[in-house]
């Protein structure tokens, strides 16, 4: 059994308001995607595992200076990613080959560095045995939903659940759910998963594995880092 990580890095800092995308602004030391490369090499370590970066060709250069600068040997591939998340996702999943009856696959957003070991095994341990796992947590916030009206209506929070990463699947499975055009209410890949007509299924995510999209958002993860 391959365990397979696809790791999508493709943002480009325009809503964190910096000019170098912030998923190589330092974070503890590092770059923040060579953290979370590192999170599921270590976490995966006593496996058979692989690990895919996709990134946009633009920045893969870039990437490579840095992995040089940095000394960053943790072994992954890197792949060109498309024009959207889906696109990418793909790319990512051809990285790979073909995949057994067994082999699994995780989709994590190279911006989430403070996944822990438990959220990763955990979403693999579901995935084998049901053939998908989503890691959310609770919200916390009252919510509204909001008509095209304008107008809202309140919504029972206790029924919503805020998504995360890593999503992992099956991997013949996810591949063959990716195998048909791009729709814009693809939003993650739980949605392409369960347009194929397969279940999704929840556990317990954390947190702490916040998605870095701004600055308040990095000052936070520097905080929890310190505080381990």
């Amino acid at each position: 059994m391959r365990h397979c990580v696809i790791i999508v890095a493709g943002g480009s800092g325009s809503r964190f308001g910096s000019a170098v995308p912030k998923q190589f602004l330092e974070l503890a030391g590092k770059p923040v995607l060579m953290l979370t490369i590192d999170a599921f090499e270590q976490a995966l370590a006593q496996k058979s595992h692989e690990i895919t970066v996709v990134l946009p060709q633009a920045q893969i250069g870039y990437w490579q200076q840095l992995c040089k600068s940095y000394g960053f040997a943790t072994a992954h591939k890197v792949v060109a990613g498309g024009n959207t998340r889906f696109e990418s996702v793909k790319n990512g999943l051809g990285s790979f080959g073909s995949f057994a009856a067994e082999d699994l696959v995780a989709v994590h957003d190279g911006v989430r560095p403070l996944v822990t070991p438990r959220v990763i095994a955990d979403t693999f341990a579901m995935a084998a045995e049901k053939g998908s796992a989503i890691p959310v947590v609770r919200v916390v916030d009252s919510v509204r939903l909001l008509g095209d009206d304008g107008k809202s209506q309140a919504m029972d929070r206790s029924k919503l659940r805020a998504v995360q990463t890593p999503q992992t699947f099956n991997a013949q499975m996810l591949s063959a759910a990716y195998d048909v055009d791009y729709d814009p209410l693809f939003t993650d890949d739980a949605s392409v998963f369960e347009r194929a007509g397969h279940e999704v299924w929840l556990c317990d995510g954390d947190e702490r594995n916040l998605k870095i999209t701004h600055k308040l958002d990095l000052t936070i993860a520097e905080k929890l880092l310190e505080s381990e």
